[in-house]
């Protein structure tokens, strides 16, 4: 049953990987992602990496794809004028796949599984990992061992929220803004009025 599931899961998993760069539509691409998101978080559950599959689904699905969703949707991207000059791109771009393709062959036909225990080859420097879970495990790594590489990763997404809100950001006239240095200038002075109210008679 492991096997099927696999077979179905990864199987899914390319078809929408190629639907996501194939696709006519921006927004049906983002679709696609979501769905190699969903079925990539299969792959690890059947991996025993339910933490990361739940991190996969929460964060990544939940949240990313659908910030792109949203910001293609914003955007309003006009595909037409994207596809023009296709074809005349298309020798580069070939020439640059064919590359690529030869690098993941050669990384491929070069990796090989060692024999030993794969537990303690990786987690060599934690002590105790047997009595830890699969979160604690992958906290103590990522906070220790990975930690520089986690903040960059971090600083990178911290980068792309920012570009996706200076897209999004338009100025409009006739709209009324916080000014942040007007408000901490006020004094009670020119803010603040008080007046004597007669009784019966209103302001």
């Amino acid at each position: 049953m492991h096997y099927i599931m696999f077979y179905i899961f990864a199987t899914i998993a390319i078809i929408s990987s190629i639907r996501v760069i194939t696709a006519r539509n921006p927004v049906h691409s983002v679709l696609f992602l979501i769905l190699v998101f969903c079925n990539v978080a299969g792959l690890f559950l059947l991996l025993g990496a339910e933490f990361l599959a739940m991190v996969l689904i929460i964060v990544y699905a939940g949240a990313v794809a659908v910030l792109f969703l949203f910001v293609v949707m914003m955007l309003d991207i006009n595909i037409v004028p994207l596809r023009e000059g296709f074809l005349s791109y298309l020798p580069i771009g070939g020439l640059i796949g064919m590359i690529l393709l030869v690098e993941l062959v050669m990384v491929t036909a070069g990796w090989v599984i060692p024999t030993g225990n794969l537990l303690a080859t990786t987690t060599h420097d934690l002590p105790n990992t047997a009595a830890l879970t699969n979160t604690e495990e992958l906290g103590k790594v990522l906070y220790t061992r990975y930690v520089y590489q986690f903040q960059t990763a971090g600083i990178a997404l911290l980068v792309a929220m920012i570009g996706a809100i200076l897209l999004t950001l338009r100025s409009r006239s006739g709209v009324r803004r916080q000014s942040v240095t007007r408000q901490l200038v006020r004094t009670k002075a020119n803010s603040l009025e008080l007046k004597k109210v007669q009784t019966r008679g209103g302001v």
